[in-house]
């Protein structure tokens, strides 16, 4: 946005022919997972008014692929649903592909390279599940890995362009840093992914005598490395990580904002908190605590690979009167929340488009299950 800003001041290009690319902008600001605040919140806010009212042909293109035609865009979605597939082109193919169909103007050819696009997503999708069922496996096959306080993994064969994804997806299952390996022209390189609070950078300049070079800040790195120095790194990362972690760091956190019962969330509640909005990293949409809640008895298990659950729980005060949720990734936890005892959740709360129809919906963070 700085380019194009000096770019037409030098140019004398009034300002109100940069409108336009606040779409562009506001796609920019979410995939790059950059804070929303100060300026970057002005940008967002416009620009996601823009992506909402007159998306260029190309994003557009990407919105009814996604089927999120008529239906208002958050960060979150761009993050999600948008970011994913101009990221995949250049994971799957080349970086090249996403820049044609933001540029075109020609509906036809929009509607072929979106498609396009979307294929390369599907296949994105398809690698980064198969390498991250590998990786699991090979931590849960190695005791000494698994009970490690990092996680460095090398395989020639993976995908240079999804292993920062598969470093990150392992950090939901094993929570800690983690540096995920393949071979990329005669050399070992990779990607690296941090907790919250451990600083990864400073943790591999540590090991930089066994690297040929290495980027990144506090959360996340690029390193290139010998083949022959994986072990040596490997173990070297294991000892940093072990001397400088605490057991504080390793335990996963929620951060809750206020606790609440579902007769306070109405759609008054939620308009008071969409003024707020857009929510993003430095401006994360509340997340709110509710205790005792039981499921309703009609929550089930969903998803292509059943990873996900569809909820319906009420509260003790409202027995009668059930509010939907949907928990992502838990679905390890359903059959204990049908022993009829009551859990704890943590959640934000959310707008859900389905069939027309717009309803409030808890996205739930975490479910803790009451021992007695």
């Amino acid at each position: 946005i700085k380019f194009l800003q000096a770019y037409a001041k030098i140019n004398e290009i009034p300002f109100d022919e940069l409108i336009p690319y606040l779409d562009l902008v506001a796609v920019s600001i979410a995939s790059d997972i950059v804070p929303v605040t100060g300026e970057n919140r002005v940008l967002t806010y416009f620009g996601l008014k823009r992506l909402n009212t007159e998306p260029r042909i190309g994003l557009s293109s990407i919105i009814k692929i996604s089927r999120m035609t008529g239906k208002e865009f958050s960060v979150n979605d761009v993050v999600f649903k948008i970011g994913p597939r101009i990221n995949a082109a250049g994971r799957i193919e080349s970086g090249s592909k996403a820049v044609d169909l933001l540029v075109t103007r020609d509906d036809a050819m929009a509607k072929e390279m979106g498609d396009r696009i979307d294929d390369y997503n599907k296949t994105r999708r398809d690698i980064d599940r198969d390498i991250t069922r590998e990786a699991l496996q090979m931590i849960a096959g190695d005791p000494k890995l698994s009970n490690s306080r990092s996680t460095v993994l090398y395989n020639p064969v993976w995908h240079k362009g999804v292993i920062g994804i598969v470093a990150s997806r392992l950090i939901e299952t094993y929570y800690r840093p983690t540096v995920i390996l393949t071979e990329s022209n005669g050399s070992a390189t990779g990607s690296a992914r941090s907790v919250p609070g451990f600083d990864l950078y400073k943790a591999i300049d540590a090991c930089g005598d066994l690297l040929e070079n290495f980027g990144g800040h506090m959360y996340a790195a690029g390193l290139t490395l010998k083949k022959e120095n994986v072990s040596a790194f490997q173990q070297r990362f294991e000892e940093v990580v072990n001397r400088t972690i605490t057991d504080e760091q390793l335990i996963p956190k929620v951060e809750i904002d206020a606790e609440i019962e579902f007769r306070d969330i109405s759609d008054k509640f939620f308009r008071e908190l969409k003024r707020f909005e857009p929510f993003g990293p430095g401006n994360m949409a509340p997340v709110f605590v509710s205790r005792n809640v039981y499921d309703y008895g009609t929550s089930r298990v969903v998803g292509s690979s059943a990873e996900h659950l569809k909820l319906e729980l009420v509260q003790n005060q409202d027995p009668n009167k059930p509010i939907s949720a949907i928990a992502f990734g838990q679905a390890h936890k359903f059959q204990e929340i049908r022993w009829k005892k009551s859990f704890d959740i943590s959640y934000s709360v959310e707008e859900n488009n389905f069939r027309g129809g717009v309803t409030l919906q808890l996205n739930v963070k975490d479910i803790k299950v009451n021992e007695t």
